[in-house]
């Protein structure tokens, strides 16, 4: 079986919860649709609980938009790292403040430096994740490729931006002949976004009062906290 679990937002307490209520066999496989810092109260646990995690089982880590603010922030460079000016007023001082940042006596972003480890865990994040018949991505993809057949082709020619960013395409019907599970937009009431079999929205708000959840794959069975 494979599990999808949604943005966690600093949540460690929650991860954990959910973690050990998954009914775990030998060879299930987990794939995290990213947003794994940011706004919540413990970021850099979280990313200790997936390194942990990472140790037990096969895992897939997605890049979010938040990473790639992160990473801007902190002066990486490749083109899906961007935003950097936006990071602070999305919950980045949170992330700061749980790796220690504010501690120093003059922080610094260009000579901060994450704990070894943690850099190479953002370092091997991706941007997609393809598993069968479904397609695992943070946000979505370009409109303007919902109706192509060839999904190798459209993610090949998807923008960094629409895969970390877009908020509308993922519900909109397509013809890759994939489920797309995606994370980034919550609904109003922190329900699943079921839009099959175009695409499972899995972002249910854990950070702002709502569950953390987790959709086992093919029997699309939530798990949540």
């Amino acid at each position: 079986m494979l599990y999808a679990i949604g943005d966690i937002h600093g949540e460690r307490e929650l991860l954990e919860e959910l973690l050990a209520s998954l009914p775990f066999r030998d060879g299930d496989r987990l794939v995290f649709v990213g947003d794994y810092v940011d706004r919540g109260p413990d970021s850099k646990g979280v990313v200790e609980t997936l390194l942990r995690v990472k140790q037990e089982h096969d895992c897939v880590f997605l890049l979010g938009n938040h990473e790639s603010m992160f990473l801007s922030f902190l002066g990486w460079h490749r083109k899906e790292y961007f935003g950097g000016d936006a990071f602070l007023m999305n919950g980045g001082d949170r992330t700061l403040a749980s790796y220690g940042y504010f501690d120093a006596e003059e922080p610094d972003a260009k000579t901060f430096q994450l704990p070894p480890d943690h850099e190479r865990f953002f370092k091997h994040l991706k941007l997609y994740h393809r598993d069968g018949d479904y397609l695992f991505v943070h946000a979505g993809i370009g409109r303007d490729l919902l109706d192509e057949v060839d999904v190798d082709y459209a993610l090949r020619n998807t923008r960094s931006e629409d895969l970390l960013w877009e908020r509308t395409s993922a519900d909109l019907p397509h013809k890759l002949g994939v489920t797309i599970v995606y994370g980034h937009t919550p609904a109003v009431d922190f329900s699943v976004r079921w839009n099959e079999p175009f695409s499972i929205g899995i972002d249910t708000g854990a950070v702002y009062g709502g569950r953390l959840t987790a959709i086992r794959l093919p029997d699309e069975t939530l798990f949540q906290v």
